[in-house]
């Protein structure tokens, strides 16, 4: 059971931690950094029963564990008001269904009208002063699941998460004709393209890239097909499908044609396990802004 008070967090440490030190908790089990680390010894960020204690001591079920985890820290990102589709959030974790046409972060000093500068008023809401986290990005045009860390703790133990793949993102998109056969995997390396600044392409001195793939339903010209990916380079999706032969559906800058206004990629789901409460987190992200309608399974709200 977690708990808020102020700027701290309480953990009542359950049987499934018992037994570990307030060291292997924080470094081997929720990936503190280094730097957190130090941080929190230095300032006795972190407490046992109320109590500043040997992060050597060992934990016992039902011990009261608090964190110093809401700590101000000072941020670029200006705060603006936008209204946010929440699909879940807890003291630990945000999950936003993102719009398409609007970008995850800043690109130049003091830029508004990112998912970024919104997420910082909807946290400073919440008297949550810290630097804002979003553990995996979306291109501009995708729309759908995205997920944040409400501290620093919290965006350390979800990065390893995701680098591990123990955070699944299933992606539905609509393509240029008839993928065949209707399951497969694309593994083909992903580099930046020389003659264009955004633009990537396969390459055999690129980064290691796979995404998995399974048509939902065919159309006379199109697709719609389910994505799923193993690594997470820029623009992976839409490069490994143009790579087919098979582009998105309105994502011109690797050939697919402009009959829909965006790229159609839309984010719907995100799995994964809570790394404070254990629980599964599945959310599933709807949209009514994609060409063709989503299958039933991703047309509704759900967390």
């Amino acid at each position: 059971m977690w708990t808020r008070k102020g700027d701290w967090l309480e953990c009542i440490i359950p049987a499934l931690w018992s037994g570990l030190t307030i060291e292997q908790l924080l470094k081997e089990v929720w990936a503190a950094s280094k730097k957190l680390a130090h941080r929190w010894r230095m300032e006795q960020g972190v407490k046992l029963n109320g109590q500043a204690v040997s992060w050597q001591t060992a934990l016992r079920e039902q011990d009261r564990l608090q964190f110093y985890a809401y700590e101000p820290e000072p941020s670029p990102i200006i705060p603006e008001y936008r209204e946010l589709s929440v699909l879940w959030e807890d003291d630990h974790l945000l999950i936003l269904n993102k719009e398409a046409g609007i970008d995850i972060h800043p690109s130049e000093p003091e830029q508004t009208g990112t998912l970024a500068n919104a997420v910082a008023f909807y946290l400073q809401a919440q008297a949550i002063l810290t630097k804002i986290r979003h553990i995996h990005r979306l291109d501009r045009d995708t729309s759908g699941a995205i997920l944040f860390a409400k501290h620093p703790l919290a965006g350390a133990t979800l990065d390893r998460m995701l680098a591990r793949r123990t955070v699944k993102r299933t992606y539905i998109a609509l393509v240029h004709g008839r993928l065949s056969p209707k399951v497969g995997t694309i593994s083909a390396p992903i580099g930046r393209d020389r003659h264009h600044p955004t633009r990537r392409r396969v390459s055999r001195t690129g980064a290691r890239a796979v995404t998995h793939y399974r048509v939902l339903q065919t159309f006379p010209a199109a697709s719609l097909v389910e994505l799923t990916l193993d690594t997470g380079r820029t623009h992976q999706i839409r490069v490994h499908l143009a790579h087919l032969g098979h582009p998105l559906v309105g994502d011109t800058l690797y050939g697919g044609q402009p009959i829909f206004h965006r790229h159609a990629l839309h984010a719907a789901k995100l799995t994964f396990r809570h790394p404070f409460t254990n629980e599964e987190v599945v959310c599933l992200a709807p949209t009514d802004d994609f060409p063709v309608p989503l299958p039933s399974v991703y047309s509704q709200e759900h967390c």
